[in-house]
């Protein structure tokens, strides 16, 4: 497993993994996933001409968004809830988040850091 962040999720660090399912049996014919029970992050590791997509960096991008949307879900004490586990939802707003971030910074919608 290759750590490849930490990243804050509303008060819980999150540890982001690529791993492959020889290493991680839970990967096993998916993407990735969030175990919000040990504040981990796993994605599976690809490799050009798998069969994926050509540009490997935004698919793992999205991939990490989505997961991501996952463990905000989840600290947020959402993660039984039967909307906040359907992956059409997740999925839907970890593909429209830039989108919706660059509008938010374009009406003034958001805070200045400090």
């Amino acid at each position: 497993m290759k750590l490849l962040a930490i990243v804050e999720v509303l008060g819980a660090n999150y540890d982001i993994l690529e791993s492959t399912e020889s290493e991680d049996a839970d990967l096993e014919g998916i993407e990735g996933y969030c175990d919000h029970t040990v504040h981990r992050i796993v994605i599976n590791t690809f490799e050009p001409g798998d069969g994926n997509y050509a540009d490997l960096d935004a698919f793992r991008q999205r991939i990490v968004r989505h997961e991501l949307i996952h463990a905000f879900l989840a600290e947020s004490g959402l993660a039984e809830d039967s909307w906040a586990s359907n992956e059409e939802i997740v999925d839907w707003i970890a593909r429209q988040f830039p989108k919706m971030l660059e509008a938010f910074k374009h009406a003034g919608a958001l805070e200045e850091e400090r």
